[in-house]
This record gives C-alpha cells, structure tokens and sequence, in this order.
C-alpha cells in the first residue's frame, strides 16, 4: 500500500520564502500519515520565465527546506522548481527522501508557447524513483501532452505529473491524464495550483488521482486542498495479470 497526499494551492508569484512557509503550514498535519507528498509545478515561484534571476543552486534552500520537511513529515516530498547548474536553468524535479538523499528530474518538454525553451534547458533522462515496492514515474506539465515520453516499458506503477497548467486548457489536462491511465495501465496523479499568476493567467486546479482502469478516484477544482489516500499495488498487479494490455503494447516510437 501507498498512501500519497495531493497539495493544490495557490502560489505566491515569484516569492520562495513566502512559498515555502506557507507550505509548510499547508503540511504540518501530515507527519505520520503519509508517505509521499506532491507539490504543484514551480512551487516557489509559479510558472515565470526570469529563470536567471530566480534560479537556485541545486543544494540551495529549497533544497534544504525540503529535507527538513521531508525528515520531520517522514514521507517523500517532491515537486519542480527553478535550478541552476553549469551556468544553465532547468525546471527540476526533485524527489527528496526523509533521510535527505534525493533524485531529480529535468523537464524534457519545454513549453515554446511561453518561451520555456528560450530560458530553460531540457532534460535528457527519465527519473524511475522506488518508494517501498513501489515504482514512479515523476513529469512535469507539457510532457503530458506527448505520450511516448510516459509509455511504460519498465513496469511503473504510478506516473506522476507536476503542473502549472492554465484553465484554458483544462480539457486538455483531464482528458489526458485518464489517457496516460488507460494506456499505461497504472495509477496517475496530477497535481496543478489554483489561482492567478503574475502573468494574469488563471489556474483551476483540477488536481486528479485516476486508477489503473482510468477510473477517477479524486479531482479538486478551484480551491485549495490536501488530499491523502491509500493505494493498493496489489490490486494493480491482480488487474494487469487479468487484462495484461501492456505485454501487446508497441515498444519502439513510431517514425
């Protein structure tokens, strides 16, 4: 069993510190209840393009404050954020356990509508991350969009996406995330933030857990929200060796 906690809130634009602490207020009655906690996209700054100015060192303070969080939460705590390294800018997902080692990964997908790509840096490498028996695939926002980056050749259990994805494009959010579901045969969460950035784009949320069948187990619109509940790899395991969709799946990319 997992039990995994949703974190939809609003951010505050272009203001770590006052991130930070309010999530940790968002957070503090979560110690001992759960074992993995996911945060929106960007969730120190929102979805801001002045990557120079905002950009942390890797083991920055976020970094650390999400180790401490993590520590005393005894849970995995992972969400994206503005990292600086070798001169470059990515949007970096980090994947931070209670004992303060951590993993990461570099958004593949850069939103060129934004011009994410002209201030960021793309990621070459997925990021299989273990939490007990269970494997997860953490992405960020725009790679939901392009199926082939998710397809699970690896036996992933739960795939995970991080978003700041507008309201004018929620179709597209919900239709996609119980997709990558049906398709993948596995547990998908998507965590977005409500609210309206610097930017004056508005933000509904839509934070949503689906199952392994596509079926919809949680979705949140327009408010904040911390969701905790269980997952049961042993009923996903008992539904793929019934239906076993993935062993017929196409393993290369068509060109």
């Amino acid at each position: 069993m997992l039990r995994i906690s949703l974190v939809q809130a609003d951010l505050s634009w272009e203001n770590p510190e006052q991130n930070r602490a309010a999530f940790a207020e968002r957070l503090k009655d979560l110690v001992g209840e759960t074992d993995l906690i996911v945060l929106p996209e960007m969730f120190t700054t929102g979805f801001s393009m002045r990557a120079k100015q905002l950009a942390e060192p890797l083991e920055g303070p976020t970094l650390r404050w999400m180790q401490k969080q993590a520590e005393k939460l005894q849970a995995v705590l992972t969400g994206s954020l503005i990292i600086r390294e070798k001169g470059y800018c990515y949007n970096r997902l980090l994947w931070v356990r209670p004992d303060g080692s951590y993993s990461w990964y570099d958004k593949k997908h850069l939103f060129t509508l934004a011009g994410e790509d002209q201030h960021y840096s793309p990621g070459k490498n997925h990021l299989f991350a273990r939490i007990g028996e269970w494997t997860v695939l953490p992405l960020i926002c725009y790679d939901l969009r392009f199926p082939s980056w998710s397809r699970n050749t690896n036996n992933y259990d739960l795939l995970l996406y991080v978003a700041n994805f507008p309201s004018a494009r929620s179709h597209a959010w919900n239709s996609l995330l119980q997709a990558r579901a049906i398709e993948n045969v596995c547990y998908v969460v998507g965590v977005n933030r409500i609210g309206t950035d610097g930017n004056g784009i508005p933000y509904q949320g839509d934070s949503s857990l689906y199952n392994y069948a596509g079926k919809q187990i949680y979705r949140c619109t327009d408010r904040e929200d911390v969701f905790t509940t269980t997952l049961s790899r042993d009923e996903l395991l008992g539904f793929r060796a019934k239906f076993p969709f993935l062993e017929d799946a196409d393993k290369k990319s068509l060109r």
